[in-house]
């Protein structure tokens, strides 16, 4: 009996809606032919591990002594080392910084 109600549960769990459907009607906004670049206000991390401001380089130290707390935005490259990702981002923490964010780009295909 237990089975059978196990495998009634995920039946049900699979093809149940989660979320309830968008109108019919919507047409979302297609983002493809839009430019992409990072927002002014980012702190530029390249594969190399360095960082830049505003195209001139910095680090988490000088960069901070400008922001005070304000969150920050991180623009990483795609083929920067994780580990010195997340360096960056626990120095700037570590100096004040109350949230850290990174800004990525999300393709819909």
């Amino acid at each position: 009996m237990i089975n059978v109600v196990f495998l009634m549960l995920i039946f049900f769990l699979i093809t149940g809606t989660l979320a309830a459907p968008l109108d019919p009607d919507l047409a979302l906004v297609n983002t493809t032919e839009l430019e992409g670049r990072e927002p002014p206000d980012a702190l530029v991390l390249h594969q190399d591990g360095s960082l830049s401001f505003g195209g001139a380089a910095t680090d988490p130290e000088a960069y901070m002594t400008g922001h005070g707390t304000e969150p920050v935005r991180i623009v990483p490259d795609r083929d920067v080392s994780g580990v010195r990702l997340i360096e960056v981002t626990g120095t700037l923490r570590r100096l004040g910084a109350s949230s850290v964010f990174l800004v990525t780009e999300q393709a819909l295909e």
